[in-house]
């Protein structure tokens, strides 16, 4: 149920990730209002992770941890997502940065695109000095663009620099567990239930890669990617059937919006 009073949910998944949380944590605070909230689930770290975000925790009560499921990444992403409130809610990871006035620009890219996901552009750097950017741009990288079909052959979206309204949460949730990418899965249904994904050009994350990252920037091989594409296209279209009507309802939402 949306609790009115939260304007923008941060859903966060953390798993050992004692040496970048810090940073991230920071960046990510310092952008939220009082009416906001960090929600983190944690799914069993055996560092100081934990530790650390109980620090942040006692001075800063829009934190909210949770203990995650225990079952993988995309398991983590959907627990940490059913337990947010807000109207927006902002996809992070443990251990990035977030660039000043991000939040400001989506929430601002949602209102002039009427969008129901947005995606902004990030910049890649390597290991632990943020000032040795590795990729200017990811949307060149990717050549990422809107589109489910587009994104159903060649996902360009990125959960790090994804916001969706708390809508979709009705559509998108359970994440089948055979799908490769849970930020694909969020993109293509928030695209193709209201048409309105926004690809922002700012630079408005640091996506920092080393080699612990849950996330990788590596292609598969042909063989694992039809079999990913084809268990992706047989979920996704069960889900469009099963949630028809919900999918109409917002439809119908964002149309009337534009007229």
């Amino acid at each position: 149920m949306l609790t009115q009073e939260i304007r923008v949910s941060v859903a966060m998944v953390t798993f050992n990730g004692e040496r970048y949380i810090r940073e991230q944590i920071t960046s990510v605070i310092r952008q939220l209002q009082a009416q906001d909230e960090l929600v983190i689930s944690d799914d069993g770290s055996a560092d100081h992770t934990v530790d650390i975000i109980k620090e942040y925790q006692k001075k800063d009560a829009r934190i909210r941890l949770f203990r995650g499921p225990g079952q993988g990444i995309k398991k983590n992403v959907e627990h940490a997502l059913r337990c947010t409130r807000g109207r927006y809610i902002f996809l992070a990871d443990q251990d990035d940065i977030w660039v000043e006035h991000k939040v400001e620009r989506v929430l601002e890219a949602f209102e002039r695109k009427k969008a129901m996901v947005v995606i902004h552009d990030a910049a890649v750097f390597e290991g632990d000095n943020p000032q040795q950017i590795e990729i200017e741009s990811f949307f060149r990288f990717r050549g990422s663009r809107a589109g489910v079909w587009k994104n159903m052959l060649k996902n360009s979206y990125i959960g790090c620099c994804m916001a969706f309204r708390q809508e979709l949460k009705e559509i998108i949730l359970p994440i089948p567990n055979q799908i490769e990418m849970h930020d694909q899965w969020i993109g293509i249904l928030g695209d193709y239930a209201a048409g309105k994904s926004c690809f922002l050009p700012d630079t408005l994350l640091l996506y920092r890669r080393h080699g612990d990252n849950n996330s990788s920037m590596k292609h598969y091989g042909f063989g694992k990617m039809l079999r990913n594409r084809l268990w992706f296209f047989g979920y996704f279209f069960v889900r469009i059937i099963q949630s028809y009507h919900k999918i109409h309802v917002i439809s119908g939402k964002f149309k009337k919006n534009d007229g």
